[in-house]
Parts: C-alpha cells; sequence; structure tokens
C-alpha cells in the first residue's frame, strides 16, 4: 500500500473512494447543485402567468420571490454543521427528497400563502443540499489537483444553471402552466435520491460533540434578518423602516452568536477558520466576486428584454454563453494553480472580470450583439476561474470533518455578497438612471412615477404620449439606463481590480497543494502572509511553488 493510499484509507469522516465512485459522487452533487440554480432563477419568468393564476398582493409576490433565498442563506450553516454530524450523503438524500416534495407542493399550490410556505420548505431543502454536494465532492477527491478540477466543475454547473433558469422556464411557459417550471424537479430529484443512494459514499464528522442548542436560532435569526435587511433596503430605499428593524436584530443576534461561538468548546461555526488566511482570504475573494457580478444578470436581463425588445427566451439564449463558457473553462483551474499559485490564479480571473465588466457597460441601445459574445464569454472564464480556487481553498484548509460547516460558509458568503452587490451596485444603477431621465411636462403623474421606477416603466410611460412625443420620450429612457449601466459597470470593475490587488496579498503565503488537516489538530494558521501551513506538500515546500 503506498502512502497516499494509507493517508487516504485513515482519513477523518470516511476512506476515501474509488475512481469510478468519485466521478460519480461528482455527476450526482452537480445533478442536485444544478437544479437548486434553474429553480433560484426560474420563478422569474414564471411570475406573469403565476399572477394571473394566484393574484398575489405586492407583499406577496415579493414574498413568493424572496423566501427561497431568505430560508437557504438564513438556514445554511445550520444544515452544514448537522450534514458534518449526521453525515453529508444522509443529508443530502433526505434534503434532496424534501426538495421534490417541496416542489411538487409548489407546483400545485392553491393560493399566495400557500405557494410561499411550499417556497420556504424549497429554500430549506436546498440549504440541507448544497453544503452536502460541496462536501462530499471535496471527501471524495483527495489528489489535490483532481479536487480542484471537480470542485471548479461543480462551480462551472452551479454557474450555468443560473442562466440555464430562464432557458427552462421560457421552453416550458410556452406550452404549459407556471407551475410545470417547479414540477420537472420531482423526477430529478426523485433520479438523485436513487443514484445517490448507490453510488454516494458517507462521510461524517466522527467526534461532532454536542450541537448549542442557543446557537442554532442565533445564527437563523441573524443572518434572516441581515439579508431581509439588506435585500429590502436596496429593492425599496432607505425608508422601510421593517428592513431597518430587520437589520438592527440580524446584526444583534449575529454579534451574540459570534461571542458565543468563540467560548464553546463545540462551536456550531468554528471561528479558527477565519485565522487561517488561506480560508478568510478565499471567503473574501467569493464575496468580492459576488458582490461585483450580482448586479449583472439583471442589467443586461432589462437591457435585452426592455431596451432590445427581445423575449425572455432570446434574452437568456444572449447570456447562456457567460456560464457556458465557465463550465469549459472550470478544468482550467486545475492545471494554472500547480503553475502559478492560488493568489495569481484568483487575480487573474477577477482581472478578466473587470475588463469584461467594464466591456459590457460600454454598449449602446443599438449595439451589436456579436460584439460583446466574446466579452460575455471572457467574464464567465473569469468567474470561474475565481470560483473554482476560492471554493477549493475554503474546503481544503478546513479539517474533514468541518466540510460541511466551511461549505456553508463559503455558499453563505456568496449570498451575502450578492444581496450586498444588489442593494449598493442595484442602488446606483437605479439613481443614475433617475438622474438621467427627463420628463415631458405633459406627462401624468402616475405615468411619471412608473416611469422613475425603472426602464421597463418607461417604456410603459412612453406609451401614454402620443406619436412622436412617445418615442422620443421612450428613446430617452432607454439611453438614461444604457448610461447607468455604464457607470455601475466601471463601478463594479474598479471593485474587481481592487479585489484582485488584494488577492495577491490575502492569499500570497497559501502553498499550490493544501494537504488535508486532522481533525484533532483544527485548522492550520499562519503567523503571516508570507509563511505557508506546517502541512503541505513536500514537493511544494521544497521547490516553493505556489506561495505567491
Amino acid at each position: 500500500m503506498t502512502t497516499n493510499e494509507t493517508r487516504e484509507k485513515n482519513e477523518p469522516g470516511g476512506a476515501s473512494p474509488g475512481a469510478r465512485t468519485r466521478w460519480a459522487t461528482l455527476a450526482v452533487c452537480c445533478v442536485a447543485g444544478m437544479l437548486l440554480g434553474i429553480d433560484n432563477s426560474v420563478l422569474n419568468y414564471a411570475i406573469p402567468s403565476l399572477v394571473k393564476a394566484l393574484d398575489p398582493s405586492a407583499t406577496q409576490l415579493l414574498w413568493i420571490a424572496d423566501s427561497y433565498g431568505f430560508a437557504m442563506a438564513g438556514l445554511m450553516v445550520l444544515m452544514g454543521n448537522l450534514g458534518d454530524r449526521f453525515g453529508r450523503k444522509r443529508m443530502l438524500l433526505l434534503g434532496a427528497t424534501a426538495f421534490g416534495a417541496a416542489s411538487l407542493a409548489t407546483a400545485y399550490a392553491s393560493g399566495a400563502a400557500t405557494l410561499i410556505a411550499a417556497r420556504v420548505l424549497l429554500g430549506a431543502a436546498g440549504a440541507m443540499v448544497l453544503p452536502s454536494t460541496l462536501s462530499l465532492v471535496r471527501n471524495a477527491f483527495t489528489d489535490p489537483k483532481e479536487r480542484t478540477m471537480a470542485i471548479g466543475i461543480s462551480g462551472g454547473t452551479g454557474a450555468a444553471s443560473f442562466a440555464l433558469g430562464p432557458v427552462v422556464g421560457g421552453l416550458l411557459l410556452d406550452h404549459f402552466w407556471w407551475g410545470s417550471v417547479f414540477l420537472i424537479n420531482v423526477p430529478v430529484m426523485a433520479l438523485v435520491v436513487l443514484v445517490g443512494a448507490v453510488v454516494l459514499p458517507e462521510s461524517r464528522n466522527p467526534r461532532p460533540g454536542r450541537l448549542d442548542r442557543l446557537s442554532v436560532p442565533l445564527s437563523v435569526v441573524g443572518l434572516l434578518g441581515l439579508i431581509y435587511a439588506i435585500k429590502t433596503l436596496g429593492v425599496n430605499g432607505a425608508h422601510v423602516t421593517s428592513a431597518w428593524l430587520a437589520g438592527a436584530v440580524g446584526l444583534a443576534a449575529l454579534t451574540v452568536f459570534v461571542r458565543r461561538q468563540a467560548r464553546l468548546e463545540e462551536p456550531l461555526l468554528d471561528l479558527r477558520l477565519f485565522r487561517n488566511p488561506a480560508f478568510s482570504g478565499a471567503v473574501g475573494s467569493t464575496t468580492v466576486t459576488m458582490f461585483a457580478s450580482s448586479t449583472l444578470s439583471l442589467a443586461f436581463s432589462l437591457y435585452f428584454q426592455t431596451v432590445r425588445g427581445w423575449s425572455p427566451l432570446v434574452a437568456s439564449l444572449a447570456l447562456l454563453p457567460g456560464p457556458l463558457s465557465a463550465v469549459a473553462a472550470a478544468p482550467l483551474a486545475a492545471v494554472l494553480v500547480p503553475r502559478i499559485g492560488r493568489a495569481r490564479v484568483v487575480a487573474i480571473g477577477l482581472f478578466l472580470m473587470a475588463v469584461s465588466t467594464a466591456g459590457l457597460g460600454t454598449m449602446t441601445p443599438h449595439s451589436d450583439y456579436w460584439a460583446f459574445l466574446p466579452v460575455v464569454v471572457v467574464n464567465g472564464c473569469g468567474i470561474i476561474l475565481t470560483i473554482a480556487v476560492t471554493s477549493d481553498t475554503v474546503l481544503a484548509a478546513a479539517p474533514r470533518d468541518r466540510t460541511g460547516a466551511a461549505a456553508a460558509v463559503s455558499e453563505t458568503a456568496q449570498e451575502l455578497g450578492g444581496a450586498l452587490g444588489i442593494a449598493v451596485l442595484g442602488s446606483v444603477l437605479s439613481a443614475v438612471y433617475r438622474g438621467g431621465l427627463t420628463l415631458p411636462a405633459r406627462l401624468p403623474v402616475s405615468a411619471a412615477h412608473l416611469a422613475r421606477e425603472s426602464v421597463s416603466g418607461g417604456v410603459q410611460a412612453g406609451a401614454t404620449l402620443p406619436g412622436q412625443a412617445g418615442r422620443s420620450f421612450v428613446a430617452g429612457a432607454k439611453l438614461a439606463f444604457t448610461h447607468a449601466v455604464h457607470v455601475t459597470t466601471l463601478a463594479g470593475a474598479a471593485l474587481l481590480l481592487l479585489g484582485a490587488v488584494a488577492a495577491l496579498f490575502a492569499l500570497r503565503g497559501v502553498p499550490a497543494v493544501i494537504e488535508d488537516v486532522d481533525q484533532d489538530q483544527g485548522p492550520q494558521t499562519h503567523a503571516g502572509p508570507g509563511r505557508a501551513p506546517a502541512r503541505t506538500s513536500e514537493h511544494a515546500a521544497s521547490q516553493g511553488r505556489g506561495r505567491h
């Protein structure tokens, strides 16, 4: 038996699976993760027919749209920890079963309240599945290069799923009722459960300790309150009292939660993970990536549908090359990391995102799509180079018995980064659009209010004006929107450039090869940015490869 085989056999949390089992594990986890991404984005395209069928109030419609994401983000840390304790395979199979059942309830919801409840259950089930997929992949692949490639492929399919949602939704809604976009989850999740029960290897923390019951509500209330406040204030402005109250409660709960975790012997979230520059630097880079890129899909969906007048299906197909390029480029991260190091790969990914984001912002109401296609592809490659390496770094830097919790931190950072991006950059987009919009004196007050809300409202308001006056106003609204996109994308590009520079320093001491950490030792720590962890690959230690 080789040294590597001996190490793998004795790893905590389960023996290393064979090659076929490893890649089968990756396939099952990719399918499960992709379905979650599709479900997260498909609802936007079902809303028009859903509104006609269920007639929800404005408040109910907001909760229908947001309850899935709120529930998933609020429960992610808890579910990742439970997966570590009771088994990641068990958690994934339970979550997939619950997701299928909740999808069935969602598809046949008879009213808005029932639909909101079903969406909450979907989010809770998703929180069970997502950390388990990442931790199962991480535990299945013990070879560092294979692990980086596998996590990159998983991240690439996850990115593609958000763009596939509108495509799937558009195709289904052209022929079936709104519930069909959720009904397709049932057979797919049934397949995940059946195949996963056979091929997935079980892994868990062999000595999980006692679960601190007070930490559970503190983490859930804290994350839910904070994310609700950020999203609500970003969309509705600073005048929403409930959002400020929720934010205050969330911050207070998270403060108590963090202090409590620091005192517990068996915390729900091990804060020592953040002492490791590999872990904290990767989480920070992930947050910056999602912050800067979150507004792009919204802005360009509006651009293609409202400014260019394309159908939702055509608009989603126009954005699809970006995520598809991410899937194709995912294995490249595993090739680059041993050659130039993690810090440089992440910095290159952020730099590509910055350049392509600025390039996407140069479009006009009449730009040729084919001129922007290469920029869309480059953006997808940049995203996957960043996310693949940061996700791999987060999971590799954590002990194998805590990978569920580590995966939950990474996913929560993505959710928080995206929420902050929508709140901040979305507010910039709206403010610049309103500032550039010229309202004619003859426009009715109600139409003027509608026009100031969004470019879609501007197009609708223009229809209330006669002849040339209406056409001129619509053209002006579209021009104001594209100018707002210019400003917003330049702001996002500047942030990404700063993130690229920061990544070079934050991940400078992280070796290209991060070997597994024993559960008893806890996460590896660095005394400074130039020092590598004590337990790294002998080759990396002797050659100094990857210390960038």
